[in-house]
């Protein structure tokens, strides 16, 4: 086997063929679009470079197929917040080959070793973790945009490498045509009515105020969570430019309290409903795809990546009154039947409930995996986000 750094137009293409060779008898696969993948190894475009680095690597047996790739990398805002100093791998793809697997994950070792790493978490993106995070071992059926999508032997690939869960996150789904539970709905009716409080949905005529307090909600929200980074607002304006074309207004809430924003929702229609007849490219032909199945309303999904309260509001209902306006919006647009509600960590026990609260049911299974190289380490998972956190300060 020969393994091979991308460092041209010729790898970085072959790079992004190896998925549709090792995908290519799969129909429940989604090829991602060409470009996102680009972008995410284009230090022009990628906001994570000015804080951390990436190589990337594409495999081919004796008879010089392509059977494999992955990518290693570091965020130096993360990778320091572990007992070890702790990189990245993922973009792995490969046939059911244990060699193969383990010539590519020993390359990714060896990269980050080189650069003072101590350990790996993987599969993940040099980027945000709801794009391209965690291994898929449970619910093989078609991905979201963004969620990622394997086959079945990759999970016996990488723990028998020793990788070992760090954390589990789990998919659910919301079945919109069914009504929610009453008392949810009690809440929200109860809580929207208070005085002071107001509910907006995003607008892109309002950007700026709205992704300013996106930040301000996210950075108080999650900075409890053990490997916490504050919200990169170029990131964020990035994200926004590129999910312009599929992106609804109405599908992104904010709350307020006396005017200070307390509590966020985003929603995104799901692009991968159309996506699928475009094998990743995006070629004149294919934009004018896109657009007329969009008009066609081919998307009936959509999937919440994330939201957020700041912990002052948290307990308080305010996630049922954001719901309540979604239910709303969602009511004027029939096509749409599910919500994805991907993902939530095992180590968020707050959101775990509240996914079971508005009737979320098991969807999928994904791990992220972190694998220790020094055998002797002490391994330790990924800590559990307290339940009250009303009353710590930062």
């Amino acid at each position: 086997m020969k393994i091979i750094e991308v460092n041209n137009t010729k790898t970085a293409k072959q790079f992004l063929e190896a998925a549709r060779i090792i995908y290519k008898d799969d129909n429940t696969w989604i090829c991602p679009l060409d470009k996102t993948i680009n972008k995410t190894f284009d230090p022009k475009e990628n906001e994570f470079f000015s804080h951390g680095q990436a190589s990337r690597w594409i495999l081919f047996d004796d008879s010089n197929k392509l059977i494999g790739r992955v990518a290693a990398f570091i965020n130096e805002k993360k990778a320091y917040n572990f007992a070890q100093p702790t990189g990245g791998m993922g973009f792995f793809e490969c046939i059911n080959d244990k060699d193969a697997a383990f010539l590519l994950f020993d390359t990714c070792k060896k990269w980050l070793s080189e650069k003072g790493m101590e350990a790996m978490d993987g599969p993940i993106n040099f980027g945000e973790n709801d794009n391209f995070w965690g291994l898929l071992v449970e619910g093989f059926t078609y991905p979201s945009h963004g969620m990622q999508y394997h086959h079945p032997f990759y999970k016996a690939l990488f723990e028998n490498y020793d990788f070992s869960t760090f954390f589990v996150q789990v998919t659910n789904n919301l079945d919109v045509t069914k009504p929610f539970p009453e008392r949810f709905w009690k809440i929200a009716d109860w809580i929207r009515k208070k005085p002071g409080y107001s509910f907006k949905h995003f607008s892109f005529k309002n950007s700026e105020k709205f992704v300013n307090d996106l930040i301000e909600i996210y950075d108080n929200a999650w900075q409890f969570h053990e490997n916490f980074t504050p919200m990169s607002k170029k990131d964020l304006q990035n994200s926004l430019a590129e999910a312009k074309p599929i992106l609804d207004e109405e599908f992104i809430w904010f709350a307020y309290h006396d005017e200070t924003p307390i509590a966020f929702l985003v929603m995104l229609p799901d692009a991968n409903q159309i996506l699928k007849y475009l094998n990743g490219k995006m070629n004149l032909i294919n934009k004018l795809k896109f657009v007329w199945y969009k008009k066609q309303k081919k998307i009936t999904r959509a999937r919440i990546t994330v939201m957020g309260v700041i912990p002052k509001f948290q307990k308080a209902g305010i996630e049922s009154a954001i719901f309540w306006h979604m239910q709303k919006v969602l009511d004027k647009k029939p096509h749409y039947t599910d919500v994805e509600l991907s993902w939530v960590g095992d180590f968020n026990p707050k959101m775990r409930a509240l996914h079971e609260s508005v009737g979320g049911v098991f969807s999928k299974r994904h791990i992220t995996y972190r694998k220790l190289f020094n055998k002797n380490a002490e391994f330790q998972s990924s800590k559990e986000i307290p339940v009250d956190t009303k009353e710590r300060k930062k």
